[in-house]
């Protein structure tokens, strides 16, 4: 019988693939919406402005200088997520409305801001938030610059709180070395944020290049339409905000480790609109399957991507010198001060239904340590009507916790021998005490290492057509995309079995053959008996 279901299943998926991969051959996407590539003006010239060509003896007299003009763009951006790094939530794992966002989340790369501000707020737009004691309210301390440069040579080192230096400094991370910047030619030429100023912050989070999200890297400054259909610089040749697009300093788009509420998105349907295909089958599909899910085959398509990282093996020495792995992709698979990792690249994403929502694990919440701990959980299922299916990437790690009250813990990492920070002094259990100290919460002196999950949507890496899915790539019985959606109340035709589906399949099937073998028995009798008279 089962044999006979898979068989059954394999014709009905066969006969789905004949008959929709014809028709997706000839469907129309509107991905074109320009037929040339898009003109980015800068707006006013810069150099002209006098307050501009005075000498900076710091990056917060440049921010004095430019709002001396703009003189209300600093009360909209102090009160915006990209300035504070949380905002408010609500989800349906907590009471209430509670702050969420960088400033407080655990997540599996870096685990946490609490007490590493220094390094984490290299990428803060802003100056100086190296511990509680920074000044929100500062409008000063806002860094225009960062966004607004078009010179390409704005650089903030890694772990100056959000300073440039003020003289040539080597970073020890990597050997590069960072120069003071030129803040008259740069205040002199800003203009609208490009691609670079974005991914300045957003391609390199989590320590390095395409570390954390897997389809926003440095690639994506210069790419071809192969890579990204909308970035292509053979293509439409668009820039972030041109989605991403914002009013008040407001900047729309959602990242679900640091975010749960279904508001502020930004989705394909604000171009794409309507029947965007020529076959009604296909546009079927939108109402439960994401754009993203069929144009975004793989990610991670020219750089590596880290695909789970072990904190647990961190702490290991060569010779009494931390020391570092090289596996594939010349990316580190093992290194003394983070320990263990997995790289990626071309990855088939994993796939589930989602409404816009989620909900998170706090600092303060119980967990199961015998259990895979979801740091984030992407709310959504088939039957649920605001939820359609999209391409996530799953990321692995295992962290610390505290094992006495089975809670999630911030960790000092950064710091100098003598503050507990983990790189300074390699001891976990310090590590763990200053940074629960510093959040002002408790910590038993008893530590464990966890596996934990986050789930990250996937939005960019956008496929020409004809490199998007194909009807086979699903409707498979064994092996296809859908292999690991197990949702109860979805039912994929040629993946799944149902008797009575299967039965009626056969039968189609059967007076389909039959309906063809008689259409041509008749034509040939009677075009015989035509000849003989």
């Amino acid at each position: 019988m089962k044999q006979k279901a898979k068989l059954s299943s394999l014709i009905f998926a066969l006969l789905l693939f004949f008959s929709f991969n014809s028709i997706y051959s000839q469907a129309k996407v509107d991905y074109d919406l320009k037929a040339e590539p898009h003109v980015h003006k800068t707006g006013a010239d810069h150099s002209k402005f006098e307050q501009l060509k005075k000498e900076f003896k710091s990056p917060e007299e440049v921010t004095a200088a430019c709002l001396s003009c703009h003189n209300k763009r600093g009360d909209e951006f102090i009160k915006t997520p990209h300035w504070r790094w949380e905002q408010p939530n609500k989800d349906d794992k907590h009471q209430g409305t509670y702050m969420l966002g960088k400033a407080n989340v655990i997540n599996n790369f870096c685990i946490a801001l609490q007490s590493n501000e220094p390094r984490c707020t290299s990428c803060h737009a802003g100056y100086g938030w190296k511990n509680k004691d920074f000044d929100f309210a500062d409008q000063n301390k806002i860094d225009c610059l960062v966004c607004h440069d078009n010179t390409g040579t704005y650089k903030k080192f890694p772990t100056m709180a959000g300073y440039p230096v003020t003289k040539p400094t080597v970073f020890k991370g990597n050997g590069k070395t960072f120069y003071p910047p030129d803040y008259n030619k740069i205040a002199q030429n800003v203009g609208l944020p490009k691609r670079q100023n974005c991914g300045t912050c957003h391609y390199k989070g989590g320590g390095g290049n395409n570390v954390k999200h897997g389809d926003l890297e440095l690639a994506l400054n210069k790419t071809t339409k192969k890579v990204d259909v909308h970035m292509g610089i053979d293509g439409q040749n668009m820039q972030c905000i041109e989605c991403h697009q914002t009013e008040h300093h407001n900047i729309p788009g959602k990242l679900y480790t640091i975010a749960s509420d279904n508001s502020n998105r930004v989705t394909c349907e604000q171009c794409h609109k309507g029947e965007v295909h020529a076959d009604s089958k296909i546009n079927d599909h939108m109402a439960k399957v994401a754009c993203e899910t069929c144009h975004i085959p793989v990610y991670a398509k020219v750089n590596p991507v880290k695909l789970s990282w072990d904190w647990s093996t961190a702490g290991k020495f060569k010779n009494g010198k931390p020391f570092k792995v090289e596996g594939p992709f010349g990316k580190d698979t093992y290194f003394t001060l983070k320990g263990n990792f997995v790289w990626g690249k071309n990855v088939k994403p994993d796939y589930q239904f989602f409404n816009g929502t989620a909900s998170h694990t706090l600092v303060t919440d119980k967990i199961d340590p015998t259990k895979t701990v979801e740091l984030n959980h992407l709310n959504g299922s088939y039957i649920d009507t605001a939820s359609k299916l999209i391409p996530v990437r799953i990321f692995h790690g295992k962290q610390i916790y505290d094992a006495k009250y089975n809670t999630m813990v911030y960790p000092k990492l950064f710091g100098k021998k003598g503050t507990g920070a983990y790189w300074a002094e390699f001891d976990w259990n310090k590590a763990a005490a200053a940074g629960m100290k510093y959040a002002g919460l408790p910590y038993s002196g008893k530590y464990g290492f966890v596996n934990t999950v986050t789930y990250w949507q996937l939005e960019h890496m956008v496929s020409p057509k004809e490199d998007a899915l194909k009807c086979a790539d699903c409707h498979v019985p064994e092996g296809g995309r859908l292999a690991d959606v197990k949702d109860p109340n979805l039912y994929v035709p040629g993946r799944d079995n149902n008797a009575t589906l299967d039965a009626i399949g056969v039968i189609l099937l059967l007076l389909t053959l039959a309906g063809v073998l008689v259409h041509g028995f008749g034509r040939y009798y009677f075009n015989n008996k035509s000849k003989g008279e």
